[in-house]
């Protein structure tokens, strides 16, 4: 069904940053993206020690009810935020982040400080003298590390509570999951308690929270982010960025982006077109003339009708920016059996070095899925690869006739706090209601979630936003185009 084409929407005017906030002093910096916090900086408008001091002021008032953090640096923080004002008074910012605050999932190594991955069956001696290379290159950029965001064991499921720091919860309702595994991420950006956070995407993991949440995050092609130690769960496995503004998601991209020689799997940057896309102010000219497809159910998913209207009314947007959009499929089959070959195996190998009482700490969920996992065969393992290999191919030739492929990021609005599923989904795991997201972990495309309406009960709802490989920057173009027309960057917990 096409929805329309070669068409412009009246009135689709747009305000010249993505959120609305132009080069001066920032009234709220909780309330302010990272390019509105820079552009303060760059000016003399504002500080790094103004910006933290609130950043950390918000974590004290919503950690809480909220839970989003494992670890809070105050001081470390605040000295940090004073040299950056001393660089800044100097005319010589350290790089494209000085000074903005940043948290860290807890399963990114940050030297100095433990990373315990939601677990208390990590050893805790350290010593913990490195930087995952995401980490790496944010501090060489000069971003300010306000503390380490909570995420469920070794990230393994799709929605955020661990035996080591609790259920963590929605800033829009803290009786409702932030979705996971970077769930604790987003919660903190949702909140204003930072504008950026790292995430980790191996089924879903920064795409579920994110439209649970109402922010952007982004699963970038696989390898564009180096990744390091090695994941477990090999290259199902994405790093990549959450934010609250398109703009935001582009840059710290940029940042994190490029090759790092512990990762021998890293691609080189990805050029200028990361750039490009924050600097465009046109929504019409982000996206005039892309074929896009939307899938909304990708193949017979079950989709709440709210999100489905939201996702529809995002389509006929891009559609009246002048893209082509139409409905069609790519016709993947239903990978979950292999997808859960390959993520149990992982979990399995996870924990490999765990021995004996240890063992009796773990999430009980992710004691399953370990024994699960070291049931299955190198067979099953090759086979499952087989598969995805297909599914790869297949979505390559699916992307020679479609720009990009639009589904709803999630089926459904964020269920209740500490659960694995939704009320009549019990005893099913997570795999089961995320059907949108695990394939393209599969693929290894670039695909992201992007806030695009509300549920009657006031909760977020996530398009999700697929390219081919390396399309991370047309992924990207869409959904500023999107922010632009419909912005939502007002809209707050």
């Amino acid at each position: 069904m096409t929805i329309r084409s070669d068409s412009t929407a009246a009135g689709a005017a747009a305000p010249a940053t993505a959120d609305g906030a132009p080069a001066g002093p920032v009234a709220d910096p909780s309330a302010a993206s990272a390019e509105a916090l820079l552009a303060s900086y760059a000016c003399g408008d504002s500080s790094p020690e103004e910006a933290v001091e609130a950043a950390l002021e918000r974590i004290d008032r919503t950690e809480p009810v909220l839970n989003a953090f494992c670890l809070v640096l105050a001081e470390e923080a605040r000295a940090d935020a004073r040299a950056s004002a001393r660089r800044w008074e100097r005319g010589e910012p350290r790089g494209p982040l000085d000074g903005v605050p940043v948290a860290v999932k807890d399963v990114h190594l940050l030297r100095g400080h433990p990373t315990l991955k939601g677990s208390l069956a990590t050893p805790r001696g350290g010593p913990w003298e490195e930087d995952s290379p995401a980490v790496a290159r944010l501090r060489e950029a000069g971003a300010v590390f306000v503390g380490k965001t909570t995420t469920p064991e070794l990230a393994w499921k799709a929605v955020t509570d661990s035996p080591l720091t609790g259920v963590t919860r929605n800033p829009w309702d803290p009786a409702a999951t932030p979705g996971g595994s970077s769930g604790g991420a987003a919660a903190a950006v949702a909140a204003g308690s930072v504008p950026m956070a790292t995430g980790t995407d191996g089924g879903g993991s920064i795409r579920i929270p994110a439209a649970f949440s109402g922010i952007v995050g982004l699963k970038p092609t696989w390898g564009l982010v180096p990744h390091y130690p090695a994941s477990p769960f090999g290259s199902l496995a994405h790093t990549g960025p959450m934010t609250r503004t398109v703009g935001d998601t582009a840059l710290m991209l940029e940042v994190m982006a490029g090759p790092d020689h512990r990762d021998w799997a890293a691609l080189a940057p990805p050029g200028p077109g990361l750039a490009d896309v924050r600097l465009r102010t046109d929504p019409e000219d982000l996206v005039r003339g892309l074929r896009i497809a939307l899938a909304p159910t990708l193949g017979g998913l079950a989709v709440d009708p709210e999100v489905a209207a939201a996702v529809a009314a995002a389509a006929e947007a891009l559609a009246g920016l002048g893209a082509h959009v139409e409905e069609a499929d790519p016709g993947l089959p239903d990978a979950r059996p292999e997808f859960h070959v390959l993520w149990f195996s992982g979990a399995t190998k996870a924990t490999e070095r765990v021995t004996g009482a240890d063992r009796d700490l773990f999430d009980p969920g992710l004691a399953e899925i370990v024994e699960e996992g070291a049931s299955f065969s190198a067979q099953d393992y090759l086979t499952a690869m087989a598969l995805r290999m297909d599914m790869g191919a297949r979505m390559g030739r699916f992307h020679t006739g479609y720009d990009l492929l639009l589904t709803p990021a999630a089926p459904f609005g964020a269920f209740g706090a500490g659960r694995e599923c939704p009320p009549g989904l019990e005893g099913e795991r997570w795999t089961v209601w995320a059907g949108f997201s695990h394939p393209f972990n599969m693929t290894q495309q670039p695909a992201a979630s992007v806030p695009c309406g509300f549920t009657s009960a006031g909760l977020p709802v996530g398009l999700q936003v697929v390219g081919p490989r390396h399309g991370d920057a047309r992924v990207l173009a869409a959904c500023r185009a999107l922010e632009l027309a419909r912005p939502w960057a007002g809209a707050r917990p």
